[in-house]
């Protein structure tokens, strides 16, 4: 086993450019901030959904948010900023002569001996472009966004500043975000106005460094000239740089180098969202647009469908002081008009809320303090308009009433909660009616009877809030194992979306937990067989291979990271615990891909994993020890977890068929651990 790069921060390992070229994840190398809706990326010709394309050589500019990750061909791409030499823009060409890039900073120089220089640091961010001796200009498009998204906007000049408001329509065009701005050059600048949207700012001509800050809010330009930088772009970068060291560092493994920076890379991933939007003083727009004032950081851009079962669980132990902010802010959409999708008045790029309130029950569970007695009308009238006409929605709504009935359950309210565990229970039904033959000519048809990006034999286990039923559907335990082994042996999976990404725990709740250990780690790390894209094709080019790499074309062809979810799951493979049911505070176990792992937890607590026998080909479990004592079943509380301790794992080439099949957690209706 190679040693650890303990000499690197985690910030040196993470390759900003993994995923950014083709439809391989949807990422950028922008300058980004954790959490922050300010990113300053290069928009190339041609692009992907981020505006970047690695092996792009053409620039048309700088943009300044970008949802990572996302489909519909991407979210944000405001305020086109473009340097150029001469007197017009569209005649001076940006070709790339070489680029470097990591969390919170991007550079890259072009042929043309154009530098481009930028860092971000919270909501603000630097632009620092040095020219070559001669004519020059900064051209500014405000009406900028991926997709022809742009709705309005409204802007001032100002000596050398430019501030306003832009609208543009949200992620699929399902609503409409609003952000102030605040943009400042540091030298002399004359303007020139080109259209309603367009201007260039043109420097002094001797003038061969040029810089420009610029700074988001939610609520106001005031907001966002405040928060405008005043230091050097060096002192921007290493603030921002410490900062992620900070947030990255929550968790150190310790392992074969090559996997570290692949860990740390898709970590950064899983930290980018969702976004801080409120003030400092607790401002902050509502989705509704209006003007509030909160008690805590309130977060937006949300991709929670996507996110729900990976990159929420993974911030909700490794991030526990930001994780009830973000609870909070999930739950403040039901009084201002939570929708499925964007409203017409969001505070920054978003996608989408299904399942919210699985993650609000998941977080009250977990000891997050959720209020849901303001809010429980809405989340009754949610649930009673969920849509049941396709298979799939049919199961995914039936998740819903069940989180409902849980939260009414919780509050003493057992009428109400019978009456939604009724709703959730007609799942079966449903199940009985569309998943259970399996010898139906279309079960390998993606978006069959109307489903979403997905087939019959993958939604078919998306009830994981009763495996026991399931499992009693399906013909009982050796039916169940054998149909799973049906669904992985002739590769059904589908590892380039979400809609079955629970499914290699499922082992977990039968007699041969073993096979989900087995099956985690093949996903991550080795050769898989991947017959099914998001454009609803299988068996076109079908891949074979990793999923995971530290490359551009880092994902499976047309697997989107959406928001963290698929890097997260990748973190959570890594780190040996994954959700065992969103809903319920309890992680299953598989052997870590590291030898060692420490999350930091708040009061100086750290959760430790070793394991014991480490080798590439020792994934399975063959005992473990809960701080010093010998634990025989196969997963975890959340409790333990964030009260720190000390987990070893033993590993052995050989699975160990009598560990994890005593005391098994095995979500039913009814079930409480």
């Amino acid at each position: 086993m190679l040693p650890s790069d303990s000499s690197s921060s985690p910030a040196e390992k993470v390759n900003v450019f993994l995923g950014s070229s083709g439809d391989h994840g949807q990422l950028s190398p922008a300058a980004s901030y954790p959490f922050s809706m300010l990113s300053v990326g290069p928009q190339t010709y041609p692009s992907t959904h981020t505006g970047y394309e690695h092996l792009a050589k053409q620039f048309l500019g700088f943009t300044h948010n970008r949802f990572e990750g996302v489909g519909c061909l991407g979210s944000g791409g405001n305020i086109l900023v473009k340097p150029f030499l001469g007197d017009d823009p569209a005649a001076s060409q940006l070709i790339k002569a070489g680029e470097t890039a990591g969390p919170g900073f991007y550079s890259v120089g072009f042929e043309n001996k154009i530098k481009a220089d930028f860092a971000v640091f919270k909501n603000t961010g630097m632009h620092r472009y040095s020219f070559p001796v001669g004519r020059k200009g900064v051209y500014i498009d405000l009406s900028h966004a991926f997709v022809n998204r742009f709705v309005g906007e409204a802007h001032k000049l100002s000596g050398n500043a430019i501030s306003g408001w832009i609208e543009s329509e949200t992620t699929c065009s399902a609503g409409t975000y609003r952000l102030y701005y605040y943009m400042q050059f540091r030298q002399p600048v004359n303007w020139i106005t080109l259209d309603a949207h367009k201007l260039i700012a043109s420097p002094d001509q001797e003038q061969q460094v040029v810089e420009l800050d610029i700074a988001f809010s939610s609520v106001d330009t005031a907001y966002a000239k405040a928060a405008i930088a005043t230091g050097s772009f060096e002192a921007l970068k290493q603030k921002s740089t410490s900062d992620w060291n900070q947030l990255l560092g929550r968790i150190a493994v310790k392992g074969n180098p090559v996997r570290e920076k692949l860990f740390y890379s898709l970590l950064y991933r899983a930290i980018q969202s969702p976004y801080v939007v409120s003030e400092a003083d607790g401002k902050y727009r509502a989705i509704d647009g209006s003007l509030q004032t909160a008690g805590n950081t309130m977060y937006n851009g949300w991709a929670i469908w996507d996110n729900y079962k990976t990159q929420l669980p993974l911030l909700s132990f490794a991030y526990t002081d930001r994780f009830q902010d973000i609870a909070t802010s999930i739950a403040n959409l039901y009084p201002y008009g939570k929708k499925d999708f964007a409203t017409a008045h969001e505070p920054s790029n978003t996608v989408r809320t299904e399942h919210a309130i699985v993650v609000l029950l998941d977080a009250y569970r977990k000891g997050y303090k959720i209020d849901f007695t303001p809010i429980l009308d809405s989340l009754r009238q949610e649930v009673d308009r969920l849509d049941y006409a396709h298979p799939d929605k049919a199961l995914e709504s039936s998740y819903d009433a069940w989180a409902l009935g849980q939260i009414l359950q919780e509050l003493k309210q057992d009428e109400l909660s019978e009456q939604y565990m009724q709703k959730a229970l007609a799942y079966k039904g449903h199940w009985e009616k569309d998943f259970k033959d399996l010898s139906r000519d279309d079960v390998n048809k993606m978006s069959a009877r109307g489903m979403y990006q997905g087939t019959i034999w993958q939604y078919r286990w998306s009830v994981p809030f009763d495996i026991k039923g399931l499992k009693e559907l399906a013909g009982g335990e050796q039916v169940f194992i054998r149909q799973l082994d049906e669904f992985f042996g002739n590769d059904y999976h589908n590892r380039a979306n979400e809609p079955d990404l629970q499914v290699p725990l499922l082992y977990n709740t039968t007699s041969a937990p073993w096979k989900s250990q087995a099956l985690l780690h093949q996903l991550a790390v080795d050769t898989v067989v991947q017959h099914y894209f998001n454009d609803n094709s299988r068996g076109i080019g079908s891949y074979i291979g990793p999923i995971y790499k530290n490359e551009p074309q880092a994902y499976l062809r047309t697997m989107d990271d959406d928001a963290g979810a698929m890097s997260s799951w990748f973190v959570l493979t890594a780190l040996g615990v994954h959700p065992a049911c969103v809903g319920w505070p309890v992680y299953y176990l598989n052997v870590p891909l590291f030898e060692s792992v420490a999350i930091q937890l708040p009061a100086g607590k750290t959760f430790t994993i070793e394991v014991e026998n480490y080798a590439e080909e020792n994934y399975y479990i063959q005992q473990v020890t809960l701080n010093g004592k010998k634990l025989e079943r196969n997963w975890l509380t959340h409790q333990e977890i964030v009260q720190g301790g000390e987990l070893v794992i033993t590993a052995s080439g050989k699975p160990n068929k009598d560990w994890g099949i005593n005391n098994q957690w095995i979500p039913g209706l009814v079930f409480t651990p």
